[in-house]
C-alpha cells in the first residue's frame, strides 16, 4: 500500500522505521508537529519523526492544523491507501480522515478500551496494572474509540517507570502496526469494535498531578515516582524549593516516621509515608542536576526530623 504516517515524537520512529524497512509498502510522506523552539537559543528544530523522515529522504508536510486546505489538498494528490499514525498530536477532522480509502490507523500504547487518552502509559504505571500493552483501532472522531485491528501485550515490571516501559511498548508495537498494514492489504484483518463497558480515561498528567502526597501509601509514593517519570516528574517541597524525585523505592523495613519526614544515614536518605518508609535513591534539587540523594542531603546538611512537602 502507498501510506502517508502521521507521527511527531521519538517514540514514534521505531514504527516509522519498520514501515520503511518492509517490502510490501511504500511510505510516500509523512506528517507531523511544525518546528519547535528547543534549548537555550530556542532555535527551531524538527521533531524527530521529522528527523528520521527527512534522513530517510521522504517528503514531510508540518501542517499547523490538518484542517488547513493546503495540507487536505497535497494529501489527496499524495492518494493514500491508509494512513498509520502514532503519537502524532493533533485531532485529525472528518474529510481528513475520509481520504485513504483504508482510513488512518493509529497505534495506541494500552490494551484498549482501557486507557484512552494522551497518557496510557502513565496512567498504567499509576493505577498498579500487572499487564497492558499496545493496540491498532482505524481511527474516529471520538477519541480513541474506533474499531481495533490487533494487540500485543506487555507486563509492567515492578520497577518500570513510564519511560521504561513505553520503550518497550514502541518496539513491540512497531511490528504490529507493519503486521496491520499487511492484514488491511491482503484483507485477512478487519477491525472489531470496542468493548464499551471496558472504558477508562488517560488525561494528560499534570504538574499537580505528579506532585507527592506523603499521607499516602508508600505503594502509591512509588507508582507516582515511577509513573511521572521522566515526565512531568514526581516532585515534593523542601525548604519552600521544588525538589524533583526521580528514583525511589518502598522500604517495609523502615517504620516510625511520620509522613514527610526524613530519616538521614551516612548513605541513605529514608522519608515517612501513610505506611512504612519510601527510600530516595536520586533527586533533583531546584536549579541543579540530577544526583543521588545521599549526596543531595549531605550538600544540604540534612538532618533526621527534616521534612519534605508542605
Amino acid at each position: 500500500m502507498r501510506l502517508v504516517f502521521a507521527g511527531t515524537p521519538e517514540v514514534a520512529v521505531p514504527a516509522l522505521d519498520a514501515l520503511i524497512a518492509s517490502e510490501r509498502h511504500e511510505v510516500v510522506a509523512v506528517v507531523t508537529r511544525p518546528d519547535a523552539p528547543a534549548g537555550r537559543g530556542r532555535r527551531l528544530v524538527a521533531s524527530p519523526i521529522g528527523e528520521r523522515a527527512e534522513e530517510a529522504g521522504i517528503e514531510v508536510l508540518k501542517p499547523r492544523h490538518p484542517r488547513e486546505e493546503e495540507f487536505q489538498q497535497r494529501l489527496r494528490q499524495l492518494s493514500p491507501d491508509c494512513c498509520p499514525v502514532v503519537a502524532y498530536g493533533a485531532l485529525l477532522p472528518r474529510p481528513v480522515l475520509d481520504i485513504p480509502a483504508h482510513g488512518w490507523v493509529n497505534l495506541h500504547f494500552s490494551l484498549l478500551p482501557a486507557w484512552r487518552g494522551a497518557a496510557p502509559v502513565q496512567h498504567a504505571v499509576l493505577a498498579g496494572d500487572e499487564m497492558t500493552g499496545a493496540a491498532t483501532f482505524r481511527i474516529e472522531e471520538s477519541l480513541d474509540s474506533g474499531p481495533v485491528y490487533g494487540v500485543v501485550t506487555e507486563e509492567v515490571r515492578r520497577t518500570d517507570t513510564s519511560g521504561d516501559l513505553l520503550t518497550r511498548l514502541a518496539f513491540a508495537g512497531s511490528g504490529l502496526l507493519a503486521a496491520t498494514m499487511d492484514g488491511i492489504e491482503d484483507g485477512t484483518l478487519h477491525p472489531v469494535p470496542q468493548d464499551e463497558n471496558g472504558v477508562t480515561h488517560a488525561p494528560k498528567i499534570t504538574v499537580e498531578d505528579a506532585r507527592v502526597d506523603w499521607k499516602a501509601p508508600a505503594l502509591r509514593v512509588d507508582r507516582v515516582v515511577r509513573g511521572c517519570s521522566p515526565a512531568p516528574g514526581a516532585w515534593t517541597r523542601f525548604g519552600g524549593d521544588r525538589l524533583k524525585l526521580i528514583q525511589a523505592a518502598p522500604d517495609p523495613a523502615v517504620t516510625g516516621l511520620a509522613p514527610g519526614e526524613l530519616a538521614v544515614g551516612k548513605h541513605t536518605v529514608h522519608v515517612g509515608t501513610g505506611s512504612h518508609a519510601v527510600e530516595l535513591l536520586w533527586v533533583q534539587p531546584q536549579g541543579k542536576r540530577p544526583m543521588k540523594a545521599a549526596d543531595w542531603a549531605r550538600g544540604a546538611r540534612l538532618a533526621s526530623g527534616s521534612t519534605l512537602g508542605d
